[in-house]
């Protein structure tokens, strides 16, 4: 057993392969690995250990597949006229706010899980909102922001040492500690190639509307806080969109990593 190291083991875990002796320890090395015991379908086989049983496996696992994703399209909701009213409605008054606001197809993820709303009584958007702090590696989805409320305002639960919670807090630590002079508010610019990932940097002092306003938008908006005083790879166009010279160091290359498989997920 290796979790125990005292019984002989009865059965190996089918997601990591690990022995165990009893239930106890099944337990034990599930919570210790954060594991959850289901045989990974994706799993990577080499060419010399590949055998008709995984052969099986992959026709099955593409079948499912194949099976969900006509099972999403076929949903009565994608197709309801009140859903397609309610996207209508919204790319409407984006576009009058001077915003192009784009739509994904059913079954990408961040399809799914956009929960912006407009608001037709006060004649203002709710936006569904996500934070990145690349040098902390941490995301945040913030849901009901209104439109008229200012960047600054919106990070204070996160990067202001005095509001924000102290969870947080300790995670972002190299962000609460600097000063708010360092920190800059990114926006990928979309409709660009993958090998050309440029960003516009946001004015933290003025609304999310006002910020918004002449961009392209899938989906949600998604904003990226980085640290002047550190370094990272952001390509960040000037105000005329223009492309940055080569001596700014501090302000150049691209960070596409962080959203490599934001628009990658289709099922």
């Amino acid at each position: 057993c290796e979790t125990c190291s005292k019984e002989a083991a009865k059965y190996r875990c089918p997601r990591c392969m690990k022995y165990s002796c009893s239930l106890l320890c099944v337990k034990k090395h599930k919570l210790a690995l954060s594991c959850n015991g289901v045989r990974d379908k994706t799993a990577f086989i080499s060419v010399n250990e590949f055998t008709d049983l995984n052969l099986l496996s992959d026709y099955r696992f593409l079948e499912d597949v194949g099976r969900t994703a006509d099972a999403a399209a076929r949903h009565c909701i994608v197709h309801s006229p009140a859903t397609k009213r309610l996207l209508y409605c919204l790319r409407n008054k984006a576009r009058g706010c001077n915003i192009e606001l784009k739509t994904l197809p059913v079954g990408f993820t961040k399809r799914r899980e956009n929960s912006t709303t407009f608001n037709s009584m006060e004649n203002k958007f709710y936006w569904h909102l996500k934070l990145v702090f690349p040098h902390c590696h941490a995301e945040y989805t913030v849901k009901g922001v209104p439109d008229d409320k200012t960047l600054a305002d919106i990070l204070k639960p996160y990067i202001d040492p005095v509001e924000s919670d102290p969870v947080v807090c300790q995670r972002l630590k190299i962000y609460t500690s600097s000063p708010l002079s360092d920190v800059r508010i990114l926006m990928k610019i979309e409709n660009r190639s993958r090998n050309s990932v440029r960003y516009n940097e946001l004015d933290a002092s003025r609304s999310l509307l006002d910020n918004l306003k002449g961009k392209v938008i899938i989906e949600y908006p998604t904003l990226f806080v980085v640290l002047k005083t550190l370094k990272n790879d952001m390509v960040v166009l000037g105000q005329d969109g223009s492309e940055p010279s080569e001596n700014s160091d501090s302000e150049s290359s691209s960070f596409s990593s962080v959203e490599e498989g934001e628009i990658r997920d289709s099922s």
